[in-house]
């Protein structure tokens, strides 16, 4: 079975895939579009989930090939074929149309996961509940019998590998060397699979540029780094630049189409919708009910609601932006005017976005990371050190702040003259 995608070209899926791929669960990302109201904004930013879950497994694979250098023994090939679909389901729960439906999910407790995936507190669920659900208790899981017979991939390392954290070490262990961490980066990291593919593809869907870097450069320079027999994703020095541009390009797509402002007030008053409606939509916890919940399911209940704001997101009527600020400069305006708001009981939209470059290299990084590295080759001498990468570029330090921006939305040209002139005043008033 072959693909043909406009970003990467032919695609070539396994025979043992095709269950996986074929499988109702799969075809519902057909089905949700990968940038939500993105496509009110960049009218051409209609690609799925379904097609980039296609291109990350194809850049997996890549990838592996890459750092693997042809290793083609039955447990190389379980570990690729174990990648290529922690690429393909990573975003395989992914909720409709943006990720303020999470908001109408269920406590995590109802999706009644098993005793390993269950998380230790009860919580609202995410899509990434949903992802562990379908690929290990579902429905779904029983395409896997062929990948399965074929290669020894179980659902539950999948999920493991989605996840990033692993009961069975010995799965992912070849030739005394744990290569869970690294393959988990793939999935999930600094520099990414899922990443790699949707800044070229979401670049190219919405005809901007920012979100371009030299994939192949960056695949032919990613090297595996072994520490104490595991197995961490590490690149060449000599592309530690071209890594400053894929951050930089990733950065740039976030402040320039995945904030625009209309989308982000677009997520605003689904918001609002939901917690107006009187549940008029939610989430089911049952994953085989999930399975009707799209974006034209979402959209036919927006479509058939009486509810203000519904009927404004059918419509693509967002209140009109009257005041936006980068970082703090602005923020005593935004301040007055919000209060002003508040006084007169005139109603608003407050969006507000923060960019960053790195999840990962900050002070609020999560614990559980694994170190991507930099490798230093000695030349003549062969030798080899590895620094984290963090040592190796100052960008993170110069990016180590947050870029916030906030804007407010409301009907301004519904207001009367008084009040019209009393809020340019404030704004002025800076």
């Amino acid at each position: 079975m072959e693909i043909r995608d406009p970003v990467h070209g032919s695609i070539a899926i396994d025979d043992a895939e095709k269950q996986i791929i074929l499988h109702p669960f799969f075809q519902r990302l057909r089905n949700i579009k990968q940038l939500g109201f993105s496509e009110f904004v960049f009218p051409g930013a209609t690609h799925t989930r379904y097609l980039h879950s296609i291109g990350v497994m194809h850049v997996g694979s890549l990838v592996f090939e890459a750092l693997f250098k042809g290793k083609t023994s039955a447990d190389h090939r379980r570990l690729k074929e174990t990648l290529r679909l922690g690429c393909l389901l990573h975003d395989i729960g992914h909720a409709p149309m943006s990720h303020a439906t999470e908001s109408v999910m269920p406590l995590v407790s109802a999706l009644k996961l098993p005793p390993r995936f269950m998380s230790k507190k009860d919580r609202q669920a995410s899509h990434e509940d949903y992802t562990l659900k379908s690929i290990v208790d579902s429905s779904f899981t029983e395409s896997f019998a062929q990948v399965r017979a074929k290669y020894g991939v179980t659902p539950e390392a999948v999920a493991e590998l989605v996840l990033g954290e692993t009961s069975d070490p010995a799965y992912f262990t070849v030739e005394g060397v744990n290569w869970f961490p690294l393959l988990h980066q793939l999935v999930s990291s600094e520099m990414d699979c899922d990443r790699m593919d949707y800044l070229l593809r979401d670049s190219y869907f919405c005809g901007v540029s920012y979100g371009k870097f030299d994939l192949d450069w960056i695949i032919d320079n990613l090297k595996p780094c072994i520490e104490n027999d595991l197995a961490y994703l590490g690149i060449s020095e000599r592309a530690v630049s071209t890594f400053d541009d894929f951050l930089i390009s990733r950065f740039h797509m976030f402040m320039m189409v995945y904030f625009h402002y209309r989308a982000v007030c677009l997520e605003q008053m689904l918001t609002r919708y939901f917690s107006s409606s009187g549940n008029e939509y939610s989430i089911p916890a049952d994953i085989e009910a999930y399975l009707e919940h799209d974006d034209p399911y979402l959209m036919k209940t927006l479509k058939k609601s009486k509810n203000v704001w519904a009927q404004r997101i059918v419509l693509n009527d967002v209140p009109q932006k009257i005041l936006e600020t980068f970082g703090k400069d602005g923020l005593v305006t935004m301040s007055k005017l919000e209060s002003y708001l508040k006084t007169e009981g005139i109603d608003y939209i407050l969006c507000s976005s923060q960019g960053r470059l790195s999840k990962y290299y900050n002070d609020a990084a999560p614990a559980k990371t694994f170190p991507m590295k930099v490798v230093r080759e000695g030349g003549v001498s062969r030798k080899m050190t590895h620094l984290n990468v963090n040592e190796a570029t100052d960008l993170f330090d110069k990016y180590q702040k947050s870029h916030a921006v906030t804007r407010l939305h409301l009907d301004f040209e519904q207001l009367p003259a008084s009040q019209k002139s009393h809020i340019i005043q404030i704004i002025n008033s800076n």
